[in-house]
């Protein structure tokens, strides 16, 4: 890790830093983010109460703070979204005003920019750390409120975040495992991993894969609406079911479950995303509305589980072609790709429309079944 600093008995002290730094925005507490040239306190605006925002203001005056947002929440303000950029809040005394502003699909008020400083970059990233909305106030990290809080605020180099989730990947071990056999007659090893993040990402081995071949793998994000509760909103659900069969009909082959929630965003985030599909946007707009990349998933624990399981050559179970370029440019020989096509119901088909039409997904049966009904693809 970049300017890891002094180096104790339980790790450096910027990689615990950071650790204690998302603790404390889980638990609605603000930190302070440092560089070489500046010092600002943080608060995310998610969970954020008034009582919180009141105390957020003392802490930072007699300065006032301001709201941090990414590129893609001021372009869909109609702001330029260069870059991270800062919203004055003026008269905005509440905290559903605030979070109004960083999250709503329409915004009437008049935008005021402010500078932003050279930590932005690492407090956007912590919050998705954290799995909060990429949103937070910011305000003066040298403020005699700051230097008088009790207890004192943690403080997080901006340098060891831009890093922190490289260490955590490599910090990734085998926590436990054991065999469960699973409905359909499929033998299954659970294979539970652990990070430095608190994480457990899960390899379930079903049957005895071949790894001297390619082994057919399907890198899984957990749905919780789809694959546990059957949701008819996405496809999560059915492509978990479909890979089961089709890894024991070759042999064998492994299921990488990863804590990527709502292609990244988290539990939260995504039901957010619905609300906003509810008022007409589609998948892609509804997480750039929030402030998101699109997808905002790293295969990089994939690539570490694979590793540690002793599988470097693999054939993915897949529509989305982001999986099969994220192993290969990290070292995983990837043979190529099997479809896993589920139905179209009447409550997923904009869903993956949007999906086979703006991200690229290779969903020829939902761009079948659009020509048959005569509908343009670019109307998701």
């Amino acid at each position: 890790m970049s300017g890891k600093g002094k180096f104790g008995l339980f790790g450096s002290s910027k990689q615990v830093a950071v650790e204690r730094g998302l603790a404390e925005f889980r638990s609605g507490r603000p930190v302070i983010i440092t560089s070489d040239s500046e010092a600002v306190v943080v608060l995310p605006v998610d969970g954020m109460t008034d009582q919180g925002l009141s105390s957020f203001r003392q802490l930072c005056a007699p300065s006032r703070p301001h709201l941090l947002i990414t590129a893609r929440r001021a372009r869909a303000l109609a702001l330029d979204g260069n870059g991270p950029t800062g919203l004055a809040i003026g008269d905005l005394h509440g905290a559903a005003a605030i979070f109004s502003l960083a999250a709503d699909t329409q915004v009437s008020r008049h935008l005021e920019e402010v500078p932003v400083g050279e930590t932005a970059d690492a407090a956007i990233e912590l919050a998705k750390l954290a799995q909060r909305l990429p949103a937070l106030l910011v305000g003066d990290g040298r403020s005699p409120g700051v230097k008088a809080c009790d207890p004192l605020l943690m403080s997080v180099a901006a340098n060891a975040v831009a890093h922190y989730q490289q260490m955590a990947i490599a910090s990734l071990t085998v926590a436990a495992e054991a065999t469960i056999p699973l409905n359909g007659g499929f033998p299954a090893r659970f294979v539970i991993f652990r990070d430095a993040m608190g994480g457990t990402p899960i390899a379930v081995v079903v049957g005895t894969p071949d790894l001297s071949q390619p082994v057919p793998v399907r890198l899984h994000s957990a749905c919780l609406t789809g694959d546990v509760f059957g949701s008819r909103r996405c496809d999560c659900g059915d492509q978990l079911r479909l890979a089961l069969p089709q890894l024991a009909q070759h042999g064998g082959g492994i299921i990488l479950y990863l804590e990527q929630e709502g292609r990244g965003l988290g539990l939260a985030n995504k039901i957010r995303t619905y609300q906003l599909q509810d008022s007409g946007l589609d998948t892609v707009d509804a997480n750039t509305v929030l402030g998101f990349d699109d997808d905002e998933r790293d295969y990089g624990v994939a690539v570490r589980m694979l590793q540690v399981l002793g599988c470097t050559r693999v054939r993915l179970l897949t529509n989305n072609p982001a999986k099969l370029d994220g192993l290969s440019h990290a070292g995983i020989d990837v043979s190529g790709r099997v479809p896993l096509h589920g139905p179209i119901n009447s409550d997923n088909r904009r869903y993956l429309t949007a999906k086979a039409t703006r991200a690229g997904h290779k969903l020829d049966h939902v761009l079948g079944a659009l020509a048959e009904a005569g509908e343009s693809p670019r109307k998701p």
